[in-house]
């Protein structure tokens, strides 16, 4: 049925804490782009509920569940576990999420 969400999206703490530090730190130039900003990726975030695999597989990272969403200079990181979509982080490009996850895995 159209509208019918098929994967229930579930934001991490990391993922939100993320979501308003870029966001404090656009509204520093420009407070309406960061609210701009912010809408724009919760709307991309909750799209994931029934287009989940459009995102491409982390590069560095060979897990084909743990897949990202390129937003302008950021990346929405987020896993796909049975019928939950757990958004993980919303990080800017230049940082290395592949090597930060390997070291969180390894050192709980």
């Amino acid at each position: 049925m159209p509208g019918e969400s098929w994967l229930n999206v579930v934001w991490t703490a990391t993922a939100w804490r993320d979501l308003e530090q870029a966001a404090d730190y656009i509204a520093q130039d420009s407070p309406a782009y960061a609210a701009s900003f912010v809408g724009s990726v919760r709307d991309r975030a909750r799209s994931l509920d029934e287009l989940c695999f459009r995102g491409r597989v982390v590069p560095g990272l060979a897990e084909p569940t743990v897949r990202e969403l390129l937003l302008g200079s950021h990346r929405l990181v987020y896993e796909i576990s049975g019928g939950t979509v757990y958004v993980l982080a919303l990080i800017h490009g230049a940082r290395d999420f592949a090597r930060q996850w390997r070291r969180d895995e390894h050192h709980g």
